[in-house]
């Protein structure tokens, strides 16, 4: 299974209850299959992942995989840093049908060793969803080693990298040692020249607001049209920096609310940016014309 293009790691409407907001969960699948992205990420870090229930966790999915209609391609989120319930996740993920890969975080506080992290994804994939590793060392507080990926891209499940360690370096790294493993870019500021260097696109944050900009911007850089994709993140460059000045996925959902697409609603320990913050946003939605 090839993934490549701009994937939006999708946001979890919430009701002003707190409740999962499903009618707004479809119309912004709809909006993003109608801009044009190549797939969409269910219930990862952006989906507020670590505040749903299993049974939520479960259900968004589900109804990820059932409004996109097998228009865009379905990453489910199903890691976590206890092998026995990222096998869990995943397991409810196939019996769903529908999902084409799943992102398996790097195991969070518990901080494996080497031979941990190998014996936990190889679990995963022996299930036979195929899986994006996600490096993200600012959260999970331990990077996948090079040697690490290499082993692992020998099993045919683990199909690529989602690189989220501010590193355009690990991205030639990788691909000089495994030339034909695909790398995602997980950092939107970072997408242009980790494409630059060999990766295949992006799992995005900024394409929950600017979903056709962002994959016009991607499908730009691959194709080689480097003069296009530069005017592109020149452009919004602004908004790929001031969607992480609060952490993830508060930024983007604020921007979200601003333009009148989901409800002002997070869960604890998430809560609400500052008033500083939010007008900053508002400010740079502002200038690009979106609000």
């Amino acid at each position: 299974m090839k993934i490549s293009g701009t994937i939006t790691a999708m946001v979890t409407p919430f009701a002003s209850d707190g409740a999962v907001d499903y009618g707004r969960l479809k119309a912004i699948v709809d909006e993003q299959v109608a801009a044009g992205v190549e797939g969409i990420c269910a219930v990862g870090t952006s989906g507020e992942s670590p505040t749903l229930s299993h049974e939520e966790h479960h259900e968004v999915i589900a109804r990820t995989i059932e409004f996109a209609a097998g228009r865009v391609k379905i990453v489910a989120g199903t890691g976590a840093n206890s092998t026995s319930e990222a096998v869990s996740l995943t397991k409810a993920a196939i019996a769903m049908g529908g999902a084409d890969a799943c992102l398996q975080v790097t195991p969070y506080y518990n901080k494996p060793n080497a031979e941990g992290l190998y014996r936990h994804f190889m679990t995963v994939a022996d299930l036979g969803l195929p899986v994006i590793l996600y490096n993200v060392p600012g959260r999970a507080g331990r990077e996948i080693p090079l040697d690490v990926v290499v082993r692992l891209a020998a099993h045919p499940n683990i199909v690529a990298i989602k690189e989220a360690a501010g590193s355009v370096d690990r991205v030639s790294a990788i691909k000089a040692a495994l030339p034909g493993f695909t790398v995602l870019s997980g950092d939107d500021s970072l997408a242009l020249p980790m494409i630059s260097v060999g990766a295949e696109g992006v799992i995005s944050v900024a394409s929950n607001v600017i979903p056709k900009e962002m994959g016009d911007m991607v499908r730009m850089a691959l194709a080689g049209d480097f003069t296009g994709a530069r005017a592109m993140h020149a452009k919004y460059y602004r908004l790929f920096h001031d969607l992480f000045i609060d952490v993830n996925p508060v930024m983007v959902k604020e921007a979200l609310w601003l333009m009148g697409r989901i409800e002002r609603s997070f869960r604890l320990p998430l809560c609400e940016t500052t008033a500083a913050n939010l007008e900053r946003m508002r400010g740079t939605l502002a200038a690009l014309g979106l609000i």
